[in-house]
């Protein structure tokens, strides 16, 4: 049976029946929520799972594969569509390049790419559209900009986005066979690494966490070469990485997987102990580093031929003021203990 909420009409709840045979959720409820009104496919079920947005007696159930559960109350929440044609907005942007078929920028830390239920405003999208007007042609017939890659909110650095139809489609085809050079800068904990190399391991949806990416064997192929620009001991290490692939997370997790996550981030960026740091001035200035308050990860480089002249670009940003001042602090700490070893052994 289904009872609808009276005060949200966005939230169903179901009541297994005790006969009710053995199913998977997301093909149960796509039985028990089907409505002429509502029409809710199964795959858009299982995204809703995913999302996090469905309870089993309370407690969230993030599993589309899990066993139907007789005499279970099953919640779903179904959140407010969002707007296809976002609204413009106002909002400042570092323009790079642009000409009738693309645009290149320098997105800033704390900017939102595309509009999502938590930020339906204020986001690159929302900018674009503002910014392009009546030059923005439009995206599978809809006005708006074509997004082929995205950076995670607090990641800064040079991004493309198409601003017509048939730009969208080839730079989508170049991201697929990888015919742009994209480079990463990082900072990065640990200094217990190599020059270099290459990290190749799939990832996917954490299981014990949504918000997460995790290395798996049921994820996709990814691929991340990276090579160390210097080491900063005992602190950390600046890092330069270059993608094959493009997984949400892919960086964090792939250095989080080698045992150097980036220093900022709160999903994979482990920090070291104070009691690991050698001195006082260690353990001051790394209670500092532990305060900076997003992913020290920058997109510094893009180089590719652009799909409808094909004539070679590249573009390069440098660090923004954020970063900068952070490695300058861990540049600063390094060389004044150094500066004190020396004087102590003279």
């Amino acid at each position: 049976m289904i009872y609808p909420c009276d005060d949200q009409p966005t939230h169903h709840t179901v009541l297994a029946a005790e006969d009710t045979p053995a199913d998977r959720i997301d093909r149960f409820l796509a039985v028990q929520l089907a409505s002429p009104s509502q029409p809710l496919s199964r795959s858009r079920i299982k995204a809703l799972i995913l999302a996090g947005q469905l309870s089993e007696d309370g407690r969230t159930l993030t599993d589309p594969s899990a066993s139907v559960k007789p005499g279970s109350h099953y919640s779903m929440t179904l959140p407010p569509p969002i707007n296809a044609v976002p609204k413009a907005e106002n909002i400042a942007l570092d323009i790079l390049f642009e000409d009738m078929h693309l645009i290149v920028l320098n997105k800033p830390a704390g900017l939102v790419v595309h509009p999502a239920p938590g930020s339906l405003t204020g986001t690159l999208v929302n900018a674009l559209i503002a910014h392009c007007g009546p030059s923005l042609t439009g995206i599978g017939g809809v006005m708006r900009p074509g997004i082929v890659h995205r950076l995670d909110k607090d990641t800064s650095g040079t991004m493309i986005v198409a601003k017509t139809d048939a730009a969208h489609r080839r730079l989508a085809e170049m991201f697929a066979t990888h015919d742009l050079d994209r480079r990463y800068q990082a900072l990065v904990w640990g200094t217990n690494i190599k020059c270099g190399g290459t990290i190749n391991q799939p990832i996917g949806r954490a299981s014990y966490d949504r918000k997460r990416q995790a290395i798996t064997t049921k994820g996709r192929n990814a691929v991340t070469f990276w090579q160390t620009l210097r080491q900063f001991p005992p602190f950390g290490s600046h890092i330069e990485c270059r993608l094959e692939t493009g997984r949400t997370h892919q960086i964090r997790v792939h250095l989080a997987h080698i045992g150097h996550g980036v220093i900022g981030d709160p999903l994979y960026g482990r920090a070291p102990r104070a009691a690991q740091m050698p001195d006082n001035l260690a353990r001051s200035r790394l209670s500092q580093m532990r305060k900076f308050d997003r992913q020290a990860l920058h997109a510094t480089y893009l180089g590719f031929a652009p799909p409808i002249t094909g004539e070679a670009l590249t573009f390069e940003t440098p660090l923004p003021a954020d970063m900068a001042s952070l490695l300058a602090l861990i540049e600063n700490t390094v060389s004044t203990r150094s500066r004190g070893e020396n004087s102590l052994t003279n």
